[in-house]
């Protein structure tokens, strides 16, 4: 990796800033999923095992008014994660000030600080989000050195990541190192054959994933609501399933170039359609080519999942981002959970989930362990993938 890493610096008695990514979901101040505090443990551990003095620093949700402070603080996350690495960490619940000073300055080698939301900086001029210079120097004046950790927030070009990088070096963390493995491996080298697998709603919250894929993979295959929009491109009725009418010319220009590229653009051939749009309603599979006025497409059939699972023979890379139908509702998550275990089937292939809602599935289903990478970021996925530049990435010093 061209990206220096942590293990490429000196942390034994430094003060050592990270930028983790700890927004995780919370109700009623009770942490409901820990994967994003899990995925940031092998590099904590790594900092204090060598002796480096760890200053941690997150945002949680959006923090918009004083009223926000109360439900969006880490004060909840830094008590799990002391039970994770049974140690003490000293949660200071202010961003900056004498606190937040005093506590660095007696901060011993191997112990761990987190300071509050990086987000609470937002309310009186969204000095975080808005990348304010005094803010990400004053971040960077309490530290030697400084681990960004957090690909959740990579897309964004924020004070707690950007900020502080412009005023001191920053190394990638083992996790960010591994979204840069994976991730963008599939953009600027992938092991071919290639497929990749979009689902989700809609087309436009794919466009310029599709369109980047279409220039590395070989075969793209489509499934969740956004199928319907392709359906209909075809001239087939689609019911009064998910459409996007505005992106209907736009698929067929989807289809068209893909076709132009050799690139085998593989849809449904069947579909689960319901009555309503809920669970306990009348559902039945149908041929995509016999879908009846009044019923909605909500996942794709079993006949769709084999011919998918067919296409993934012989790949050497996998990359999933989006359910095949609504996996909330069991009578529609057949398909996630098809595809799901049909990818975690492929023992000689590189296998990744770009994050969000496909991550949270293979987590529900239990198929997690069984993939080579699932992805902490949902956007910052998206946009690696569409080859952009993330400017929490581009912020890392080069090796």
């Amino acid at each position: 990796m061209a990206k220096k890493t942590v293990r490429d610096i000196e942390v034994k008695g430094k003060k050592v800033l990270m930028r983790v990514d700890f927004n995780v979901p919370i109700k009623d101040g009770v942490i409901t999923d820990d994967t994003r505090i899990k995925a940031a443990l092998s590099t904590i551990n790594y900092v204090i095992d060598n002796g480096g003095k760890a200053i941690l620093m997150s945002h949680l949700g959006r923090v918009k008014t004083e009223d926000d402070k109360a439900s969006k603080t880490l004060a909840p996350i830094a008590k799990r994660l002391e039970e994770l690495l049974g140690k003490t960490v000293n949660f200071v619940s202010e961003t900056r000030g004498e606190k937040v000073e005093n506590a660095v300055a007696s901060l011993k080698d191997g112990e761990v600080m987190m300071i509050e939301n990086t987000r609470f900086e937002d309310i009186d001029g969204k000095k975080e989000s808005k990348n304010d210079p005094e803010l990400g120097k004053y971040w960077a004046s309490l530290a030697d050195v400084f681990v960004i950790d957090a690909f959740g927030t990579a897309h964004r070009s924020h004070a707690s990541n950007v900020g502080v990088a412009s005023n001191i070096e920053a190394v990638a963390g083992f996790l960010m190192e591994k979204e840069i493995k994976f991730i963008g491996g599939v953009v600027e080298n992938p092991q071919k054959p290639l497929v990749a697998i979009l689902g989700g709603a809609k087309v436009s919250d794919k466009i310029g994933v599709i369109e980047s894929l279409i220039e590395k993979a070989d075969k793209i295959i489509i499934g969740g609501g956004m199928m319907f929009t392709f359906l209909k491109a075809l001239g087939k009725n689609i019911g009064s399933s998910l459409l996007e009418a505005d992106k209907v010319e736009l698929a067929t220009s989807l289809m068209e170039k893909a076709k132009a590229k050799g690139v085998e653009l593989i849809l449904p051939v069947d579909t689960v359609v319901a009555k309503e749009f809920k669970n306990d309603t009348e559902f039945k599979t149908v041929s995509v080519d016999a879908v009846e006025d009044g019923w909605m497409g909500l996942d794709i059939g079993a006949d769709s999942v084999k011919l998918f699972a067919e296409a993934l023979k012989g790949v050497k890379t996998v990359v999933w981002n989006g359910p095949m139908g609504v996996f909330e509702m069991e009578n529609y998550a057949k398909g996630t959970i098809g595809i799901c275990k049909a990818i975690a089937g492929l023992d000689e292939a590189i296998t990744i989930i770009g994050g969000g809602d496909s991550a949270a599935a293979a987590e529900q289903l239990g198929y997690a362990d069984d993939f080579s990478h699932i992805s902490t970021g949902g956007g910052a996925s998206l946009e690696y993938l569409e080859g952009k530049e993330l400017p929490g990435i581009a912020a890392i010093s080069e090796k």
